[in-house]
């Protein structure tokens, strides 16, 4: 009823009532009153055909059908019209006489077989009514006493049938029904008028307050409901008039307040674009202070690099003549020193990187276990020259490789270790890897750093992972640092969709933990370790401290050896037998090394292979302990692979102090190479180093001597520094690429600048690559394999299949590099189907994109540069929603680049002398 107004509900609720009342009555006395015509009817009836009955007794005695003729004759013609025929019937149920022929006179007969009714039969039909009454020979009844056996059929004559007319009934019914019709529907004329007349009442003082209400609505708070009204509605009317009185005041003492907000808020307008002309103003100097920044940035590392890179360089090339050894202590302290200031410099633009959001992640594939080996490795000595002992312990179900960015997992791992020897001055560091489950597809990698050093309290907490600063100022003075380790940690850990934590307390050591989202390696990224003889070995584990002997059992369990640990001297008797196939030897005290070697001997009598693990890489400790009878002298941690080796008693090589890694000797390719620098001592270091590297090295001074030599001779690589006098390096390489003789040789920018952006810059200005000072020596061998023209080498284009990069990515190692290149190459056949699917619409971007991810893994490891690029290049385009449609050139050029690559790759698969 919500949808219908009060107008209407006042005139449905009187005349709804009104009609189902008067119907009802109506109804209820006209069906009462045609039972009542009926029963008069049908008794009327009766009263005829009983006499009449009694009366035709005597002719049907006397068998005198000129009597009973006239008899129904004159009793029809008295009640006609209501008598329509009679007929008298015999016992045997057939006509004797009938008043008149009549179409119905067939149903006054009784049915066959029924009997005459002992008493005035009636059977009502839709438009007439017949009635069989019995005729009863009273004669025979006085041989009966009473009561009378009226059921005897030899005292029954027959009986009278007749046929009575319902029409005045039904035209009686009509007249009634018709007159309650008419008195209902004038019941309802009155309730109509009755209705309207009180609606008119209620609802018009009704419409005029809603009109008011209106009123109010719109502003006009002056408007009032007029008129007399009682009850109710009188209440209703001033309950309006008040509210609008009310609305009113408050109305003006509203616009009072707005006035005088008005008022306020134009002055503090005035005031805030006061404060917006200030910010503008302080807003372009910070830009100002933060390009200032970045160009002070770029000009300490271009300032800083070409010395360190002279100093790196030259103790490298000096390290590998022959010297003392008290020279070659000094010039590796020289060494290290260099790379300290370097990472200082490092961390400091790394900080700039992340700060801006503009440090790029790699995702690329890689040994996870030996990446942390190397950490491990690299930071072990440290530890060791403070007595500590370190640890490392890498659970079962951490994958041997992933997809990541493996220089940058390192630096987060290297920072929280070497805070942990840092601050640790005696106990140990240990090193927890595993792995927390699967998430959106990716590898969630949990590692965990511990130490027992000065801990930290929670109000040194609060403020550790705050730039520039430490835990406290006087542990600053003590150990120093920069203060930006954690917080460039933490900042990586986070871009790598992780987070960082620590426990700590004062004086009870620190633990940090932190997580980060890898990708699942499509292939295996390390050489299998030949452990599986190992299985089921008994091996004999002596370690006195709790942290490294956790990590030998681990380690040994998980190759699944039998391993029996002792921590005591007593056990250590105890376990000491012949049964062992080998036995491992731990000790941490390298001072004294009496009590390991008298282990040792007495491990020899009862095993040929005894492993020796200590804490140094000193080569007096290990020949000593080597000339006692031990088969293998490696240096504390555990790594995984030299201590496969070692148990397996392959031949394992000392532990050299891991301070530099040199290059091993390698042949010169036969290459002409330009070099240019403005700086003496770093051209005279990229010169010695190139001499080593390739067949003939010309230097020039500048660019415009440079721009000179291109147009004298024609060069395989031309190593090019950017800032120079007289001509930059950018003008140089535009000057030589415009000429003739080189406008096609690679040129690669050499440079101290290691800002964000850099490489993309030089690129777009002509360079070719990039290579940042202090030089690596590793970079530019990787430099020279990846630009040089291998012709003199094989008759395949480099372009498309680079045999020595595939070797250098595969650890050195032909079977695997033939491996990876050839499952590589059994998936072009999926990959182009796949390709052409999405060009029908059968794929979308991103099933397409994940496609292209996988691809452009295994390109990553197996010599394709020119098909990696392509790969690399598609799968940025689809990520950034890059449509398929628009792509589809870079996808033809893919598949073409797939087909070189597979013909250039039979030469390699089908020759066997190819390593």
């Amino acid at each position: 009823m919500t949808k219908y107004g009060l107008r209407a509900r006042v005139i449905a609720l009187t005349i709804i009532p009104t009609i189902v009342i008067g119907t009802l009555l109506a109804g209820y006395f006209t069906f009462n009153r045609y039972q009542q015509l009926e029963d008069l009817v049908i008794e009327q009836a009766r009263n005829i055909a009983d006499p009449l009955a009694i009366a035709a007794e005597i002719g049907m005695r006397q068998q005198d059908p000129k009597f009973l003729k006239d008899l129904i004759g004159i009793t029809h013609r008295r009640h006609s019209p209501a008598i329509i025929t009679i007929g008298i019937y015999k016992p045997d149920n057939t006509l004797y006489v009938n008043s008149n022929y009549h179409r119905n006179i067939g149903r006054l007969k009784l049915d066959k077989d029924k009997p005459i009714p002992e008493s005035t039969e009636v059977e009502v039909f839709e438009d007439y009514i017949i009635l069989r009454t019995p005729i009863i020979d009273e004669n025979n009844l006085t041989n009966y006493p009473l009561p009378l056996p009226l059921d005897e059929e030899s005292n029954k004559l027959g009986y009278i049938a007749m046929l009575v007319s319902t029409d005045k009934a039904l035209l009686l019914q009509f007249r009634d029904t018709t007159s309650a019709f008419f008195i209902v529907l004038l019941g309802i004329v009155i309730s109509i008028i009755f209705s309207f007349r009180q609606v008119k009442q209620v609802t018009e003082p009704i419409s005029r307050m809603v009109k008011a209400v209106d009123k109010i609505r719109e502003g006009r708070l002056d408007t009032r409901v007029m008129g007399n009204f009682t009850g109710e509605l009188g209440m209703l009317k001033n309950g309006i008039n008040s509210m609008a009185k009310s609305m009113s005041e408050y109305h003006d003492e509203m616009q009072q307040s707005i006035d005088q907000a008005t008022s306020d808020l134009r002055e503090t307008l005035e005031q805030i674009e006061i404060q917006n002309v200030e910010l503008d103003m302080a807003k372009k100097r910070a830009q100002e202070a933060a390009r200032v920044k970045s160009e002070f940035l770029a000009n300490m590392s271009h300032e800083l690099r070409p010395p360190l890179n002279g100093v790196i360089g030259f103790a490298r090339q000096l390290l590998k003549t022959s010297l003392s050894p008290s020279q070659t202590d000094y010039l590796q302290t020289i060494e290290k020193s260099a790379h300290n200031l370097l990472n200082i410099i490092n961390d400091i633009l790394d900080f700039s990187k992340l700060e801006a959001g503009k440090l790029v992640l790699e995702s690329i594939p890689f040994a996870l276990r030996d990446t942390v080996d190397e950490v491990v490795t690299l930071l072990a000595p440290s530890a060791h020259d403070k007595g500590l002992e370190i640890s490392l312990m890498v659970d079962h179900d951490v994958p041997s490789g992933a997809v990541g960015d493996p220089l940058r997992f390192q630096q987060v791992l290297t920072n929280l270790v070497g805070n942990a020897i840092k601050f640790t001055e005696m106990g140990n560091v240990e090193i927890q890897i595993s792995m927390m489950g699967e998430q959106d597809g990716k590898l969630i990698l949990k590692t965990m750093v511990s130490d027992t050093g000065i801990g930290i309290s929670e109000k040194q907490q609060a403020q550790l992972f705050e730039a520039f600063g430490q835990a406290d100022t006087s542990i600053t003075r003590r150990y120093g640092g920069t203060g930006l380790g954690l917080v460039i940690t933490q900042k990586l850990v986070q871009q790598m969709g992780g987070e960082i934590e620590l426990v700590s307390s004062l004086n009870h050591g620190s633990t940090f933990w932190f997580t980060i989202a890898l990708d699942a390696s499509p292939m295996s990224m390390s050489e299998p370790l030949p452990v599986a003889g190992l299985k089921s070995q008994p091996v004999l584990v002596f370690e006195a401290d709790e942290f490294s002997a956790r990590s030998f059992s681990q380690q040994l369990q998980l190759w699944r050896m039998q391993v029996f640990l002792a921590q005591t001297n007593e056990r250590w008797h105890e376990l000491l037998s012949d049964k062992y196939q080998s036995i491992v030897i731990g000790h941490s005290d390298n001072l004294h090394i009496g009590p390991l070697l008298k282990r040792v001997s007495e491990a020899k009598d009862f095993c040929d292979n005894v492993v020796v693990y200590i804490n140094t890489a000193s080569p007096e400790i290990k020949e000593e302990i080597l000339a006692h009878g031990a088969s293998h002298v490696l240096t504390k941690p555990v790594n995984h692979r030299k201590f496969a080796a070692a148990l397996t008693d392959i031949q394992v090589e000392f532990d050299a102090a891991p301070v530099i890694k040199l290059k091993p000797n390698r042949s010169q390719t036969a290459l002409k190479v330009m070099a240019v620098d403005d700086n003496p001592a770093n051209l005279k270091l990229i010169s010695a180093m190139l001499d080593d590297l390739v067949g003939e090295v010309v230097t020039a001074t500048n660019g415009k001597e440079a721009v000179k030599r291109s147009e004298q001779a024609s060069y395989d690589l031309i190593f090019m520094d950017i800032q120079m006098p007289i001509l930059d390096g950018i003008s140089a390489c535009q000057q030589i690429r415009q000429g003739t003789t080189n406008n096609e040789t690679p040129i690669i920018a050499v440079t101290a600048h290691a800002i964000a952006g850099e490489r993309e810059n030089l690129i777009e200005q002509g360079m070719d690559d990039y290579l940042s000072k202090p030089i690596d020596e590793n970079m530019l061998v990787q430099i020279i394999d990846k630009w040089a023209v291998e012709r003199h080498q094989h008759p395949v284009n480099p372009t498309h299949l680079d045999w020595d990069l595939a070797l250098r990515q595969s650890a050195g190692k032909p079977d695997l590099a033939k491996e990876m290149l050839t499952m590589l190459v059994e998936s072009f056949a999926e990959v182009e189907a796949n390709i052409n699917q999405a060009m029908t619409q059968e794929l979308n971007e991103q099933e397409l994109d994940a496609v292209i991810h996988k691809f452009h893994g295994g390109c990553s490891y197996s010599g394709v540069p020119t098909l990696q690029k392509l790969a690399a290049l598609i799968e940025t385009e689809l990520k950034g929603g890059q449509a398929i449609q628009e792509l589809e050139p870079e996808l033809f050029e893919l598949m073409d680049e797939m087909k070189k690559v597979e013909a250039a790759a039979k030469a390699y698969l089908t020759d066997p002398a190819v390593s």
